[in-house]
C-alpha cells in the first residue's frame, strides 16, 4: 500500500465483508416473521392499550369534559378515534362496520366499543402478511391504500387522538397512562 487512498479502499472492503457475513449469517429466527406488519402492529397495540387504559381511568363523570367549547367531549372524542380504528381494520379485512361510537356517551359503551376495534384490528394483523401488505384497501379519506398505509395512518391518528384526550385527563388532574411509571419510553422518575 502507498497511499492513504489503498489503505482507505482496503478498509472499505474489509468492512464490507464483515457486514455481508454478519447480514448471511442472520437465520430466520434472528428475523422476525413480516418485518413491515410487526412494526406497526407494535406501534398499533403500544397506542390502543394506552387508549384502552385512558377509558378506563377516566371517571364517568368526565366524560362529558370539554375543555374548551371547540374541542369535542372526552366521549366524543375518544368515540372518533374508535370508530376510526373500526373503519380501518374493517377496511383491511375486507368487511365494512357500523361506526357508532361517536355518538356514544356512557363509559361502559365506549369501553366495550374500544374491545371490539381492538379485536377487529387484531383480526386484521394476524391475517396481514408484508407481501400482502402492499395490496390496496378501499375506503377512508382520499380513497383506497394499501393496507399497510391504511394501518400506519390509524396509527398516527391514535397518537394525535390519544394527545388531545390526555389534556382532557390533565385538567382534571388524572395523569395519562403513558406517563405512569415509565410508560412509552420514559425511565422512572414521578409522572409527568
Amino acid at each position: 500500500m502507498n497511499s492513504k487512498s489503498d489503505l482507505s479502499i482496503m478498509l472499505s472492503v474489509i468492512l464490507l465483508v464483515i457486514c455481508s457475513s454478519l447480514a448471511s449469517a442472520q437465520t430466520p429466527a434472528q428475523t422476525p416473521a413480516e418485518p413491515l406488519v410487526n412494526e406497526v402492529k407494535q406501534a398499533y397495540t403500544r397506542v390502543a392499550n394506552n387508549l384502552l387504559a385512558m377509558a378506563e381511568k377516566m371517571p364517568e363523570e368526565h366524560y362529558a369534559f370539554k375543555p374548551v367549547p371547540e374541542i369535542r367531549t372526552f366521549a366524543g372524542t375518544l368515540g372518533h378515534t374508535i370508530d376510526m380504528q373500526m373503519r380501518t381494520c374493517a377496511s383491511v379485512n375486507g368487511t365494512t362496520a357500523q361506526a357508532t361510537a361517536s355518538s356514544m356517551t356512557a363509559k361502559a359503551d365506549l369501553v366495550a366499543a374500544m374491545k371490539a376495534a381492538m379485536a377487529e384490528c387484531d383480526k386484521a394483523f394476524a391475517s396481514l402478511t408484508d407481501s400482502a401488505a402492499v395490496q390496496f384497501a378501499t375506503g377512508g379519506r382520499g380513497g383506497p391504500r394499501s393496507k399497510l398505509g391504511s394501518l400506519y395512518g390509524m396509527v398516527a391518528h391514535d397518537n394525535e387522538e390519544y394527545g388531545y384526550l390526555a389534556v382532557h385527563l390533565r385538567l382534571k388532574g388524572i395523569v395519562p397512562p403513558s406517563s405512569e411509571g415509565g410508560g412509552m419510553g420514559r425511565r422512572g422518575g414521578p409522572p409527568r
